[in-house]
């Protein structure tokens, strides 16, 4: 009996070890999902608690704070750019059509049903109508090839070159979990043979939410009571976790088609047109750009027995948007303009089922670019992992595989998968879709 009470003398005393060492948690309010980073670590957020004054200072707290939360605003921006960005399932028909006076009918002028989240150089045909919806989940998986659930950051302390103690640094791992739903319905119209006019509207639901684990790491104090964490139970301690999330939903950045085939031969064609984005999605709350922007393009595509390549290239140029520059105080800034294009090609497998593959590229010029550094203490030999952000350009590719089968008369069901073939940018490692579309 002895041991058995000595043995849960010492589970208990393990237990309440345990719970006292694990850190207090504390839960930032977020206003708008554009600002969840500075709201992370603002005046609510990252406050380090000191009873020492340092020489020539007065009494401080919440001095870990300048350089850090500068870069977590700019790593927001990161993010954003690749939220309106995602790629469009094309509007687009399955089915083209072409009227046949000789016959006084339309006939379908084309075997397959087309590419998913590219284009093709036909159109749908005089009076012809096309409506459907795609649904596409991307969860974000990493940025620029670091795990967005271990992304490291430094807090330093404000003068820190006057030394005295101010050497402290502050070390946090960030876990960001981010969540995009995007529901995209769209219309065609064939206004005539050679002219189609589409509108695309995305649904969009985000949720994003950080959570921050702080260390103080003492490079040039010894006392505890110089910096540290107050806990829930009035005690000192030197970690805390940091809390921060949102979700927002409602319409994306609504995108406005007109194309026009330019040449057209039984075996290719050749078209051109322009994407006009007007922005009336939420920008502070990341579902929508903040700005318009327009986007002119080319289309080659060609048929050949079963197999039908297609090549798409355009250039948008964008405005200017509260996302580009500061969210939390209001300031502009220049929004990346782009290049994207496309390459594949879609076999016709049978009349009733058509495969699709496509390299997707966006090349971005003069983007804020997260870099992976390593922060040197004012020690001479402490070392910490870190990140900055530098302005940069950048190619990001991405595969798309899936495929388009008939169910019915003019009614087709699609599915695909877009993945990534690099680390550039924000990314998600595999994007599902599942559409429907009908023409009549």
């Amino acid at each position: 009996m002895r041991h058995l009470r000595a043995a849960l003398a010492l589970s208990a005393l393990l237990v309440a070890s345990s719970a006292e060492a694990q850190p207090y948690v504390l839960s930032s309010p977020v206003e708008h999902l554009a600002t969840i980073f500075t709201d992370l670590y603002g005046p609510t957020g990252l406050k380090v608690d000191s009873l020492a004054t340092l020489p020539g200072e007065q009494p401080h707290s919440a001095h870990f704070n300048s350089d850090f939360q500068s870069d977590f605003s700019q790593f927001g921006t990161a993010l954003v750019d690749q939220f309106v960005s995602l790629p469009l399932p094309s509007p687009t028909s399955g089915f083209t059509y072409q009227f046949d006076p000789s016959l006084g009918i339309f006939q379908r002028t084309t075997r397959s049903f087309g590419p998913i989240l590219a284009d093709r150089a036909d159109t749908l045909g005089a009076r012809r109508v096309s409506v459907g919806f795609a649904f596409q989940r991307f969860t974000f998986d990493s940025v620029e090839g670091l795990d967005l659930h271990t992304v490291p950051a430094v807090f330093t302390h404000d003068n820190a070159q006057l030394l005295g103690g101010r050497e402290d640094v502050v070390t946090t791992t960030n876990a960001i979990d981010v969540l995009v739903n995007q529901t995209t319905a769209y219309l065609t119209l064939g206004v005539t043979e050679q002219f189609d006019l589409s509108i695309a509207v995305p649904f969009i639901s985000n949720s994003v939410k950080v959570v921050s684990t702080a260390s103080i790491q003492r490079i040039g104090t010894t006392n505890p009571l110089t910096h540290f964490f107050r806990q829930a139970d009035g005690e000192v301690g030197e970690v805390r976790v940091f809390n921060a999330q949102g979700s927002a939903a409602g319409v994306g950045d609504v995108v406005v088609r007109m194309k026009h085939t330019l040449r057209k031969s039984p075996t290719s064609g050749l078209a051109a047109g322009v994407d006009l984005r007007i922005p009336t999605g939420d920008a502070m709350n990341l579902l929508g750009s903040g700005t318009p922007g327009i986007q002119p393009f080319a289309i080659w595509s060609g048929t050949y027995r079963q197999v039908s390549p297609h090549v798409n290239v355009g250039y948008r140029w964008n405005g200017s948007s509260i996302l580009a520059g500061n969210p939390a105080t209001g300031e502009s800034g220049d929004f990346p303009d782009d290049l994207g294009y496309a390459l594949g090609a879609d076999l016709s497998a049978n009349p009733r089922l058509t495969i699709a593959f496509d390299v997707i590229g966006r090349y971005t010029i003069n983007a804020e670019r997260l870099q992976q550094q390593e922060f040197h203490a004012l020690d001479g030999h402490s070392t910490f992992p870190n990140i900055g952000f530098a302005v940069d350009s950048y190619n990001a590719l991405s595969g798309s595989m899936g495929m388009k089968a008939m169910l019915a008369d003019k009614l087709l069901l699609t599915g695909n998968i877009l993945f990534s073939l690099d680390d550039h940018g924000v990314r998600d490692r595999v994007t599902p879709m599942l559409g429907l579309q009908y023409s009549f």
